[in-house]
């Protein structure tokens, strides 16, 4: 019998497997890799992305991973906010003053103001939120965060504006995947928080890549990692969780101690049929938007005005950010090498309305607002690869935040963890399989407690 069967090699089912590396695991991912929607590949000096890019630092689970698996994080240099909108480009300069430097009508150019003072007003009450207080346990600050203007719309809350307006605002609010009339206000207020206090969030990019970190965790666990493994069930018996799955054309079945179901929450809800009823009803109500994303590699021999820019938000574009991969090689680096590596980001609706065009089609697209946004780079690409995600990312809806003390309950020997347990993107994905296999240490040492303990009563 299995100590822990992991379901799912995303990078929470990997966080989990890594801290429980010591006991008799199994990692049972369905795709061919793993890392779930984090996804690199190495291209010379340079890297491909499609997925997160990036991480936490500071007294974060996800610094905890990275200096634990001895993979190398840097903060990301320049600008992490750059913004084209109307034919101009600004890559620097504080995020705050773009609305004066962008051309727009009177009307919207009021409308914003007005609106991103209400914002502004808000983001300060939301830093005091998600600050952590002395004695509180994660799960209690993650309930503060969803609690948080919760009750309506981001739509709702700033209500009808100018359209010039409102499109500065979509880029940086449906970075979860999901729209402005779906996303809590509250979870959109902390996207500008994050954006409009730079160094306190999400700055940090992985060395050579996200996907290091998720390879390196898989490698260190050797054969314990099984691909093309889907699972079609997990249950509980008495004293132990019997999973099934399908391998190569096979069926099998094999029994743990305990689970982990690193899964988005719609897998977790079909392959689970014996949580809780609440628990299951919980997992049915959370909300994912589709995303599509294309990564691109270029081989231009001169700078380029944007080198230093690592995120530029693209309102009315096809995407809604284009993301400066190579950011780090050319801001840490004296000389200047040829090339450089793009990624472009289309959630929600903007998904929605390329899924239908096959990926000839999305590239042209996409190449076509690039030179629009970056003068001249569509001549420049030599690679280029897209990738659609219809079941994306969750994000945070008005009244999500009821979910959550359902969600972070424990339920016998099936522990959950995903990014869909906060609102923290990775890190959430990270603290969750952590906290997972602490929960899957404890099951165990009670277990072997018990047998000690018949041991010497039989004896």
């Amino acid at each position: 019998m299995k100590d822990v069967v992991i379901v799912g090699g995303g990078i929470a089912g990997l966080s989990a497997a890594w801290r429980l590396r010591h006991l008799d695991t199994l990692v049972l991912e369905s795709d061919q890799r793993v890392g779930g929607r984090i996804r690199s590949e190495k291209r010379g000096r340079y890297f491909l992305n499609w997925g997160g890019h990036v991480y936490a630092g500071g007294d974060s689970a996800t610094s905890w991973l990275l200096d634990n698996t001895g993979v190398d994080a840097v903060p990301v240099p320049g600008s992490l906010s750059g913004l084209h909108m109307n034919g101009k480009l600004l890559l620097k300069g504080r995020v705050e003053t773009y609305p004066f430097r962008i051309p727009m009508p009177l009307s919207a150019r009021i409308g914003m103001l007005t609106t991103g003072a209400k914002v502004f007003t808000k983001v300060g009450k939301y830093a005091r939120i998600v600050g952590r207080r002395k004695g509180e346990s994660e799960a209690e600050r993650q309930q503060r965060v969803y609690d948080f203007m919760n009750d309506i719309s981001f739509k709702e809350f700033i209500g009808d504006i100018p359209a010039d307006a409102q499109s500065l605002f979509e880029p940086t609010v449906t970075r979860s995947a999901g729209d402005i009339d779906q996303i809590s206000a509250g979870a959109g207020v902390g996207y500008f928080s994050l954006v409009w206090n730079i160094g306190a969030g999400l700055s940090n990019s992985i060395v050579n890549g996200p996907s290091t970190l998720t390879e390196t965790i898989s490698a260190a666990l050797g054969d314990r990692v099984q691909l093309g493994a889907a699972v079609s069930e997990v249950v509980h018996k008495k004293d132990s969780v019997v999973v099934r799955y399908q391998q190569d054309g096979h069926e099998f079945e094999v029994e743990a101690r305990t689970a982990v179901l690193a899964t988005p929450a719609p897998v977790t809800h079909r392959i689970a049929p014996d949580l809780d009823a609440d628990v299951r009803d919980a997992l049915s109500k959370i909300q994912y938007g589709p995303y599509v994303s294309a990564a691109f590699l270029t081989d231009e021999t001169s700078r380029r005005p944007w080198d230093d820019a690592y995120g530029i938000a693209t309102p009315k574009r096809s995407f809604n950010v284009v993301l400066n991969m190579s950011n780090i090689q050319h801001g840490y680096s004296r000389e200047r090498h040829p090339g450089s590596s793009l990624m472009t980001f289309s959630p929600g609706t903007l998904a929605r309305n390329l899924m239908d065009l096959d990926d000839d089609g999305i590239r042209t697209t996409y190449l076509e607002d690039l030179d629009q946004v970056l003068p001249g780079v569509a001549s420049d690409v030599t690679e280029s690869h897209v990738w659609r995600l219809p079941l994306g990312a969750p994000y945070c809806f008005p009244g999500r935040g009821r979910l959550q003390p359902v969600l972070t309950r424990r339920t016998g020997r099936i522990l959950l963890a995903g990014d869909y347990m906060g609102s923290l993107y990775t890190e959430t994905a990270i603290q969750s399989g952590l906290n997972a296999a602490t929960d899957v240490r404890a099951l165990i040492a009670t277990h072997r407690q018990t047998a000690r303990t018949a041991l010497i009563t039989a004896s």
